[in-house]
């Protein structure tokens, strides 16, 4: 995290009847510049600090929408009171939508630009430099969020980008988060670069190129997690602790949905009536189901995972012996007996999307798979149907996201008048 200073001197209006004749002819002096030249940064020391702050910036990010996501894929209840969270429950998202611009679209489109501002940087050594293969690799993750959870989007006020234009960006900075991070040849740029292998397999996996997405997933090595490490500063807990945890314990807006209040051990929570249960924000319908796969505020996020590899491998490779396999063993993870349904291509699809849904659950993937392979997901109430918080309208058609009005009527390339 970097702290950019601005210097600001004030003279003030009583200073200046008392002190006139030595002061300037301007009571207000500032110093506030609007963005950073490369050619006053430090290449050893500003860029790493530039760099760790935009895997901040995403780590913050990916707070925000692994919520928003989780409650319009029904992983969670709304138990918010705020109209504007519960359009993303009920799948009806307007553009004006506040809570869709200060939350999800500005925190990711900050993490996609400020990992952009290192990669703009003159840096040493550029094939094998840490600070590249940082924020290549977490500018590939933003802009792979963007992909994945809106309609389309923009980049730092550029024109508007398909689905498909996005994930092929994505897939650009993964692979210089790969090879650079390869090339540093340190633990810290090898897990880097395994990351942005995950990510890159999960972007070609959702553009539809199955076979490059078996590929990258196969080159992850076993046992590989990359966790964003979270912090419990009282002070900036909006910005460094688990918002997950955040909006559970402070906020009671996160309610675990229906479809997960099973016996799983991957997905944890604490019943009403229970010891240790809350009471919703709002007054849901049921009561509230705690989540408690986050339970503190410096419990980390799981960012990439061989596990995660597994399931695109299986899901990309389209054998269905290889996807009960893994349905199985993921199953005796959660404590379950193994699968006895239907074993054609699409039932076995669907229990491998159930499985995933429960291991990843609240970490932001479940909207990538509702858009890929609708069919296959179980849980999520079809269009139409009643939202299940009287008051609101049914549930709405959308898959994704749309771009807030706010960025539509201020980006230059994007105004139609």
């Amino acid at each position: 995290m970097i702290s950019i200073l601005r210097a600001v001197t004030r003279t003030t209006a009583g200073a200046a009847l008392i002190f006139g004749a030595a002061c300037s002819n301007s009571f207000v002096e500032v110093t506030n510049p609007d963005r950073i030249d490369a050619a006053t940064v430090d290449p050893t020391s500003g860029a790493t600090a530039l760099a760790f702050s935009a895997q901040q910036n995403f780590a913050t990010a990916i707070g925000w929408l692994s919520m928003y996501s989780g409650w319009f894929t029904e992983e969670a209840n709304v138990a918010d009171t705020f109209p504007t969270r519960n359009e993303f429950g009920f799948r009806l998202i307007t553009d004006l939508n506040g809570s869709l611009n200060g939350d999800v679209w500005q925190p990711i489109s900050l993490a996609a630009a400020s990992a952009k501002t290192v990669m703009d940087l003159e840096l040493p050594t550029p094939t094998s430099n840490i600070n590249y293969a940082r924020a290549a690799t977490f500018r590939g993750y933003a802009i792979l969020t963007i992909a994945t959870d809106f309609c389309s989007g923009t980049l730092s006020s550029g024109p508007l980008l398909t689905t498909t234009q996005l994930l092929d960006s994505a897939i650009v900075y993964f692979t210089k988060g790969v090879d650079i991070g390869k090339a540093a040849a340190t633990t810290d740029g090898t897990n880097l670069s395994n990351a942005a292998l995950v990510g890159r397999a999960r972007a070609k996996l959702q553009k539809g190129d199955k076979a490059g997405a078996s590929a990258d997933a196969a080159l992850v090595p076993a046992g590989f997690n990359f966790n964003l490490q979270m912090t419990d500063d009282l002070a900036n807990r909006t910005r460094l602790s688990n918002r997950l945890y955040q909006f559970t314990f402070d906020r009671s807006s996160i309610s675990v949905a229906p479809f997960f209040r099973v016996s799983d051990t991957r997905v944890p929570y604490i019943a009403p009536g229970q010891p240790g249960a809350l009471n919703g924000q709002d007054a849901v319908p049921g009561g509230f189901y705690r989540q408690t796969k986050y339970n503190a505020y410096n419990t980390a996020f799981r960012l990439a995972s061989k596990l995660e590899a597994d399931y695109i491998a299986a899901e990309a490779g389209g054998d269905v012996n290889a996807q009960i396999t893994l349905i199985n063993a993921r199953r005796t993870a959660g404590g379950k007996t193994a699968y006895a349904g239907a074993t054609d291509a699409a039932s076995v699809l669907k229990e491998l999307m159930v499985q995933k849904a429960f291991d990843f659950y609240l970490e932001g993937k479940r909207i990538a798979d509702f858009r890929r392979v609708p069919a296959a997901m179980s849980g999520i109430t079809p269009s139409g149907g009643t939202y299940f918080k009287p008051g609101y309208a049914n549930v709405g058609t959308q898959t994704c996201y749309p771009l807030p009005r706010v960025e539509t009527d201020n980006n230059p390339n994007l105004k139609t008048n």
